[in-house]
């Protein structure tokens, strides 16, 4: 791992509103496998939440939890009053946030039954605007990260931070699908960092016809997520296997990816080894995936210290 990096941290990514609603029986029961061409039906949802989601505001939380400096750099819709309140509370910036006043924030509408089945509705709004925000209009810049966002937003945004000499995390996450392979080496070639979990690298890995190896041609670090089996870190001098931190108990694995790369760019930005970055991620997921929602988990620094001391 190289010196700190001195600076702030820029989390280019989409900043969202996650309603999860419960339907107390099973989709299986109310939609007839030989009526899926008529299909109309209706789900009485009696338990419903609203939380605070996207990919950057999640990330530049669990930064703020970690005393680092994470400013996120989206664009929000005319609704986004009540969000942008949640993360003065909490410590978050909102300076690089661009409003569309024309446009709804991002928003995600999940339906989730007694078996676990999810039915989800996502709908873009701002995001789509991504690529208004400019890498330029940030200072005092150490690194960046370009998460799911909009198409067009993510391109630009990795170009403005390898025209800059800022080096950045590429984390496509659930957006992979939107590039083919020509896409996917240019981001991997512009970057420092990569970060996906497994399904994501085997789809990279196929679009682009690159291995481990090749990435590392171009990157300093592969890091592959594998859920319950913990992570890789792919380096020039090896692959350290980061294992999963026992959790008291997994209530919802919803922003856990997200926790991790903040633990990322913690240890990037402190100037950490791999392994003690690794484990600072793996904890962070962990104490993410014991609460409800993205953004409600909390914890003091001795007592994350505490507990990262017993991780091994």
């Amino acid at each position: 791992m190289s010196a700190p990096l001195r600076g702030r941290a820029l989390i280019c990514g989409s900043v969202a509103y996650d309603t999860i609603m419960v339907f107390e029986d099973q989709f299986r029961r109310h939609i007839l496998p030989d009526k899926i061409h008529i299909l109309n039906v209706s789900f009485l949802v009696p338990q419903l939440r609203r939380e605070f989601g996207g990919c950057a505001g999640n990330i530049a939380y669990n930064l703020a939890l970690l005393g680092d400096p994470g400013y996120p750099m989206a664009t929000v819709g005319s609704d986004f009053a009540p969000y942008r309140e949640w993360m003065g509370r909490c410590g978050v910036p909102g300076d690089y946030l661009r409003t569309v006043e024309s446009e709804f924030t991002a928003q995600c509408f999940i339906t989730t039954d007694q078996d676990h089945n999810q039915i989800t509705a996502f709908h873009p709004g701002a995001m789509q605007h991504s690529h208004a925000n400019t890498v330029g209009d940030a200072r005092d810049i150490a690194l960046g990260i370009v998460a799911p966002d909009g198409r067009d937003g993510m391109l630009q945004h990795a170009a403005q931070f390898a025209a800059a000499g800022i080096p950045y995390i590429f984390d496509p996450g659930q957006g992979v699908p939107m590039f083919d392979g020509e896409d996917l080496r240019r981001f991997i070639a512009q970057s420092r960092w990569v970060a996906m979990n497994d399904y994501e690298w085997e789809l990279t890995q196929q679009r682009t016809g690159w291995t481990a190896a090749q990435v590392l041609e171009h990157a300093e670090a592969l890091v592959v997520t594998r859920g319950a089996q913990g992570s890789l870190i792919h380096t020039r001098e090896g692959t350290i296997d980061i294992p999963v931190v026992k959790v008291a108990q997994v209530v919802d694995p919803t922003g856990c990816g997200d926790a991790y790369r903040a633990g990322l760019i913690h240890g990037l930005l402190h100037g950490l080894d791999w392994l003690q970055t690794g484990r600072i991620a793996s904890l962070l997921g962990a104490i993410k995936i014991e609460s409800r929602g993205t953004q409600n988990h909390r914890f003091t620094m001795q007592q994350f210290r505490q507990r990262l001391a017993a991780v091994r």
